[in-house]
């Protein structure tokens, strides 16, 4: 378990040995979901930071119009639910879901609130993870915001294209939604995605096979 820990945001840079015993002071426990299963529901309060060490997750939640609004991605090595477990304890606004198979360990995060009983030297170290952590998803969230801004259809994807490109160094690359996760992420209809994907492919913007894209329109990067 240390082993598979260390390559997380939240316990990066700690030992494995110190690994184990934030491990017993946080009271860790590890469970598996299977795909399309809910791990924490809208409208329930928790008090558990969540870390995927295998799988994939969603973030979602559906508006009062029976919308579904995909919030975030978290993959392997990621954690969700620090907002409402370490700060607020109001209810969650929204679902984690396992988009594939997925185990996850659950850490209680009321250790993080008041200095450790067992005296861990690294217990400093994970708070400030905590931090980077958190800054992190601000600016993810802030890149969804970006992407489901602009007007159209057409100028979301190439949004949300192009910081794919920038972010993997490449023209072709794999992205993380299906077609459906990927419309609910830009807060559009799915067959009006899939149509203009379509017409971006006759137009020779775009080729893609199922996850696989490559861009071939020039982009700013």
């Amino acid at each position: 378990m240390p082993q598979r820990l260390s390559n997380t945001q939240l316990f990066r840079n700690i030992p494995e040995e110190c690994i184990r015993r934030l491990l017993v002071c946080m009271k860790a426990r590890e469970k598996s979901f299977k795909k399309g299963c809910p791990i924490c529901m809208e409208g329930f309060s928790i008090k558990e930071i969540g870390v995927v060490l295998s799988g994939c997750v969603i973030m979602e939640f559906i508006d009062a119009l029976g919308t579904n609004h995909i919030l975030r991605v978290v993959k392997a090595g990621g954690s969700f639910g620090e907002e409402y477990a370490c700060g607020s304890r109001g209810f969650l606004l929204y679902t984690v879901r396992a988009s594939e198979d997925s185990d996850i360990l659950f850490l209680d995060a009321s250790v993080l609130l008041r200095p450790c009983e067992k005296n861990c030297s690294w217990h400093q170290k994970l708070i400030e993870n905590l931090v980077y952590v958190s800054v992190s998803r601000s600016l993810q969230l802030m890149r969804k915001v970006l992407h489901s801004s602009p007007k159209t259809i057409r100028e979301r994807l190439i949004s949300y294209l192009s910081e794919r490109v920038k972010w993997n160094g490449s023209y072709e690359f794999d992205i993380e939604f299906s077609r459906q996760q990927l419309a609910d992420y830009l807060n559009v209809d799915r067959s009006a995605l899939c149509n203009e994907l379509s017409k971006m492919h006759k137009e020779g913007l775009v080729t893609y096979r199922k996850n696989h894209f490559v861009v071939h329109m020039k982009l700013d990067n």
